[in-house]
Formats: C-alpha cells, sequence, structure tokens
C-alpha cells in the first residue's frame, strides 16, 4: 500500500511518500481503506519526538480516519465489506476494571493510533473492532475525519472534566485550533457563554461563526484583563487550555474565583510559571485531560447527524503532501482541521 513514513524524528522533511506491505487484519479486527485522515498538533508532537520518543521507526501517524471496510478478521460480525465507518482513535485492553468502568482512556494499556501504533496516513489501516463506528450518512468521508479526536477531547474537556452549565461564561484558548473549535460549539451546546482568544482577527471572526459570543486578540500581554472586562470583573468560571507556557499565567488570572481549567495540551512548552497562591487563595481546580472514553463518540456522531455540533474543514490535500499539511498546521495558518486524502 502507499503511506506516509515518518523515518526520523524532526521537521516535516522526515516524512516520505512511499509503500509498504499492507497490514493484515487479525481476530476481532478490522481493516479500512482510507478515504480521509485529518491531522492533529499530536502528529506534529509525535514527529519531533515530544510525545511518545523511543516509538520504533518507520511509524506511520494519523488518528482521525474515516473509511470503508475493506475486510475483517476472524470473529467480527458487526461490520462486512463496504460499510462507511468512522475509526474512534483510542484504543484500551477492554478487560481491566477502568475500561469496564467506562474509563477506557485511563486503561494502563490505552493507545492513540498514530501514536502509540501505525495509524491512518496510508491506503489501509488496521484496528479493533470496537474502534470502529457507522459513519453518519450525512457527512462525507471528509467531514466525518475530522471529528474523533478533536471532539472526544473537547467533550472530556467541557462535559465530563469542567461540567459546564447553562449561563456560565467559558474560555476557550486559541480558537484556530481542531480541539478549541469542537469546545466551543460543545459549550454552545450546554447553554454557555463562550469567549475565544486567538492571535488574529481572522480567526476570531472565524470563531464568531462557529458560535463564539466574545472574542480576544491574545497578542497582548494583558489579554486577560480584556476577559475580565468581558465578565464584568469575574473572570471565566471554565476554561479550555491547551497554549501552554506562553499563556499559562494569563490563563489562571483569567478565571474567575472558584473557577475550572482544564489542560489537555501545552502547544507552546511544558515549563510553565505557576502562581501557586492564585491557585489555593481563589480556590481554583485544574484537570488534566487526555481524549475521552471511547463511548463518548456515540453522542458526539449524533450532535454531528443532527447539525448540533459541525466539524470545519480549513483544507483537503492529497497524502502525497503529507510534509506541507504538517507545515501549515504547525505554523497556524489554518482555523479548523487539515485533511489529507489517499490517491
Amino acid at each position: 500500500m502507499k503511506a506516509v513514513l515518518m523515518e526520523a524524528r524532526g521537521d516535516a522533511a522526515v516524512l516520505r511518500y512511499s509503500e509498504i506491505a499492507a497490514p493484515e487484519p487479525g481476530p476481532g479486527e478490522v481493516r479500512v481503506a482510507v478515504k480521509a485522515v485529518a491531522l492533529n498538533h499530536l502528529d506534529i508532537w509525535v514527529r519531533k519526538g515530544v510525545a511518545s520518543p523511543r516509538l520504533p521507526l518507520p511509524h506511520i501517524l494519523g488518528s482521525d480516519v474515516a473509511g470503508v471496510v475493506e475486510s475483517v478478521g476472524a470473529g467480527v460480525h458487526a461490520y462486512k465489506q463496504g460499510d462507511a465507518v468512522v475509526v474512534n482513535p483510542g484504543l484500551s485492553c477492554g478487560r481491566c476494571q477502568r475500561c469496564l468502568d467506562g474509563k477506557d482512556n485511563l486503561c494502563p494499556q490505552y493507545q492513540i493510533l498514530g501514536e502509540h501504533r501505525w495509524g491512518g496516513y496510508a491506503e489501509l489501516v488496521v484496528v479493533p473492532v470496537q474502534n470502529v463506528l457507522p459513519k453518519p450518512a450525512s457527512l462525507s468521508f471528509i467531514e466525518a475525519a475530522a471529528v474523533p479526536l478533536a471532539f472526544l477531547t473537547a467533550w472530556q474537556m467541557v462535559v465530563d472534566k469542567l461540567q459546564v452549565k447553562p449561563g456560565e461564561d467559558v474560555l476557550v484558548m486559541a480558537a484556530g485550533s481542531g480541539v478549541s473549535v469542537a469546545a466551543v460549539q460543545i459549550a454552545k451546546l450546554f447553554g454557555a457563554r463562550v469567549i475565544v482568544t486567538a492571535s488574529t482577527d481572522d480567526k476570531l471572526e472565524k470563531a464568531r461563526e462557529v458560535g463564539a459570543d466574545e472574542t480576544v486578540n491574545y497578542s497582548s500581554p494583558d489579554w486577560f484583563q480584556e476577559v475580565k472586562a468581558l465578565t464584568g470583573g469575574k473572570g471565566a468560571d471554565a476554561v479550555v487550555d491547551h497554549t501552554g507556557a506562553d499563556y499559562w499565567e494569563g490563563v489562571i488570572k483569567a478565571t474567575a474565583w472558584g473557577g475550572r481549567i482544564s489542560l489537555v495540551g501545552a502547544s507552546s512548552g511544558y515549563q510553565a510559571h505557576t502562581p501557586l497562591s492564585h491557585i489555593f487563595y481563589r480556590q481554583l481546580s485544574i484537570f488534566g485531560s487526555t481524549m475521552a472514553s471511547k463511548s463518548r463518540l456515540f453522542p458526539i456522531l449524533r450532535f454531528v447527524e443532527e447539525g448540533r455540533l459541525k466539524p470545519v474543514v480549513a483544507t483537503v490535500l492529497p497524502l502525497s503532501r503529507a510534509a506541507y499539511a504538517h507545515q501549515l498546521l504547525e505554523d497556524r495558518r489554518v482555523f479548523g482541521k487539515v485533511v489529507l486524502e489517499p490517491a
């Protein structure tokens, strides 16, 4: 099969469009012919070696896949050749207490497709049958590929961790990312007033188009003061953040007394200054977050099918241009998802 191989760690030049033996489905697995695969910042972190630095090479990136069942392994009866599916990128053992408690993203053996095992930058990908769901008929393959990782991540942050309620002020950082685009919509779905930040007026305008109520350009060092002004001096009740060290202190100062912050990444760096007096004196709660339970993709796809949540696709490129697609994402030149299509 044709695939994009990551042959080393480094800049986008380490990605090579090549040919490699196709994976075979084992018992309980499904082989999917990839029709579309969406990029995530996770792909860049893995490529650079920030995430999973000891991963064996070569490797195939790509967490978000939509496609058609090409073949199935022994014991698979729920899907057949030709079924259109969406792949859930979170993999777990399915046997431990946490998996059986519906908290499979806390499984000691938890993996993410494209990070810990070969992903979707290829013509074919193999996953456990429990990781495929029927593709909503109303979605194209491109739109469907733009859903899983970003919306799962945002759902856990907004719904499970922050427990956003109607009427609350929710701050979503870095509005142009896939996770933030999803978080804006999910927070609105649960009745919140949403304030977003971004570095350009163009991204802020697009954020309004997906539901943001207020916008703040965080290029100014005192951007958090504007968030407080928009909330009558109170600050945000809940914050969705993945911006990292450069903005972390401002995020804390933009949060209301008794407020909650959910943290899912650190795009600008991991070593952040934390003013501890703000945490204990103002009684802030900080929740780490990674992905979500596989079960959460069911309601997400229902809301997408109903048109109440909508994936936003910035650009579509052929799989052979994966290196250029990485550069677009890394340079923050897009609002929404970058999607690749195999030739």
